[in-house]
């Protein structure tokens, strides 16, 4: 029954790819445990910072302590779940191989668990298994996982718009699964959903966040050519930009070839 109640949250919260979240006058028609549960997105909404939470060895922290120098990839996950959430993490941390960026130096990652009966011991063996799949010695700082009680896990899930519900006949919550990504001054920049993250989307999701402070010359220039979807949690082509480009490109090709034509020809003799 757990996996299966995982897998309808998860059909119901994503169809195609793409976050096909019912709205509340139609949610009559699902399951009970999934009539409330979804992603609603809320970019540039600002994290209650002054949150306090445990981090993975049992510290008492502000949310506001992973903020303020570097872009933070936010995933909203409990660690005793088998299904979703382990493949979220693990989904991050496989696609964050592929980012040049390093947690720590250039981003952080913070997990915070919506189960308020979880504790630090359940969060350091999430750490653990999540920074070994990584594979980035010397990178562990930038990973951060928190716990907390209710009333901090409500305020920071109904930030961002991460609606979830605990249903009690299987002992289980019901969720969807999505990272973000936020600004160093804590606002929601990107939402992307599922289990299996695009390295490039996460990189341009960075450099996004980051205000352009991060990534290369060759990644503006990639950013020009590609948009961020909303609808699906995606970079896609932006066909215009690409016109614009192409436009440029000709122009600049046209004025070297006149240029070149203009020349004075050396007199025949």
């Amino acid at each position: 029954m757990r996996p299966f109640l995982l897998l309808l949250a998860a059909t119901a919260a994503f169809s195609q790819g793409r976050p096909a979240l019912p709205s509340r006058a139609s949610s009559n028609t699902l399951p009970a445990p999934l009539r409330d549960v979804g992603i609603d997105q809320r970019l540039d909404a600002q994290l209650p910072l002054d949150l306090v939470f445990k981090d993975e060895s049992g510290s008492s922290v502000k949310l506001g302590e992973y903020f303020g120098t570097r872009p933070v990839i936010l995933a909203p996950v409990y660690y005793e779940c088998s299904m979703l959430c382990s493949q979220t993490l693990s989904g991050l941390a496989s696609a964050l191989k592929a980012v040049t960026f390093d947690a720590g130096k250039d981003f952080d990652v913070v997990a915070v668990s919506f189960d308020p009966s979880e504790g630090p011991l359940q969060a350091a063996g999430k750490k653990d298994s999540s920074t070994r799949r990584y594979k980035r010695p010397g990178t562990e700082k930038g990973w951060h996982f928190l716990t907390g009680d209710e009333a901090s896990i409500k305020a920071l899930t109904s930030a961002v718009g991460f609606r979830y519900t605990y249903d009690e006949k299987t002992n289980q919550f019901a969720h969807a699964s999505a990272v973000l990504t936020v600004t160093p001054q804590g606002r929601v920049a990107r939402y992307f959903y599922g289990v299996d993250y695009a390295p490039r989307d996460l990189r341009f999701g960075l450099i996004e966040a980051s205000r352009n402070k991060i990534g290369t010359v060759v990644d503006q220039a990639m950013l020009f050519c590609f948009h961020y979807d909303p609808t699906t949690g995606k970079y896609t082509t932006a066909a215009i930009a690409l016109l614009r480009l192409a436009g440029v490109a000709t122009l600049l090709a046209l004025a070297g070839f006149f240029a070149m034509n203009r020349r004075p020809r050396p007199r025949q003799v």
